[in-house]
């Protein structure tokens, strides 16, 4: 897809992966709606501002119609929004709980729901759920964030062979350790964040895929730093 002048939303524009993946969107010439509860800065033409809580079908819904008034069709959803608590399992809050499965998993079912319904007509798009490599095994102190991000992998692997049917692309994000907000309250785990990509890898990364031919599906990628290991592996 060629980015110039396509309509993009980006979920938790205002900071890390999103703020990164919007201004690389833009960068390359698209239009980009930048979604979130916090107020979003960013000083640009082709960019406009909407808050909206991702985990109420009527704000993403009522973000895909002023995205439709004021930039166009959308041509491309990047499902970003998401958050952690770290705890041991006994030192959840259901509300801390109830929190990370409603931003998580039914934020981005929501955003993709709203994001399909839109792009069926026109039989294009592309939809984009920034996962994590905790929907790949489960680790300690993220045990409800890993529950909520297998989910979302399982979901983002049937819309995909949905949205197919409609000639629109899915494309699974699964990022490792991050230099984000993500860990600002990980008291239980010592985040080496200088072993860690940075936002702009991210964003990097989710572009490639979206400009890639759109008879070609990138349908999941693994992006972790080379010294981001869960191995401790020595040279010979």
């Amino acid at each position: 897809m060629n980015l110039t002048n396509q309509v993009c939303a980006v979920t938790g524009g205002a900071k890390g992966i999103g703020l990164a993946t919007s201004q690389a969107l833009l960068a390359r010439g698209a239009r980009v709606a930048l979604l979130d509860l916090e107020n979003v800065v960013i000083d640009h033409p082709h960019a406009l501002s909407i808050r909206c809580d991702v985990s109420c079908a009527a704000d993403v819904q009522a973000a895909v119609n002023q995205i439709t008034e004021q930039l166009g069709p959308i041509d491309v959803w990047v499902n970003n929004a998401g958050l952690a608590r770290h705890r041991w399992i006994p030192d959840y809050t259901e509300e801390e709980i109830d929190l990370m499965l409603a931003v998580n998993l039914k934020g981005t079912i929501l955003g993709s729901q709203a994001a399909l319904k839109a792009m069926m007509p026109h039989k294009h798009g592309h939809i984009v759920n920034v996962i994590s490599t905790a929907s790949l095994r489960g680790i300690p102190s993220e045990t409800v964030y890993c529950a909520a991000k297998w989910g979302v992998r399982g979901f983002t692997q049937g819309l995909a062979e949905e949205a197919a049917a409609h000639r629109i692309r899915v494309t699974a994000i699964l990022p490792g350790g991050v230099d984000t907000a993500f860990w600002d309250d990980a008291s239980q785990r010592q985040a080496p964040k200088q072993l860690f990509l940075k936002p702009e890898h991210i964003a990097n990364g989710i572009v490639s895929c979206i400009e890639m031919d759109d008879f070609c599906v990138p349908r999941e990628l693994v992006l972790r730093s080379l010294d981001d290991s869960d191995f401790s592996v020595k040279p010979a």
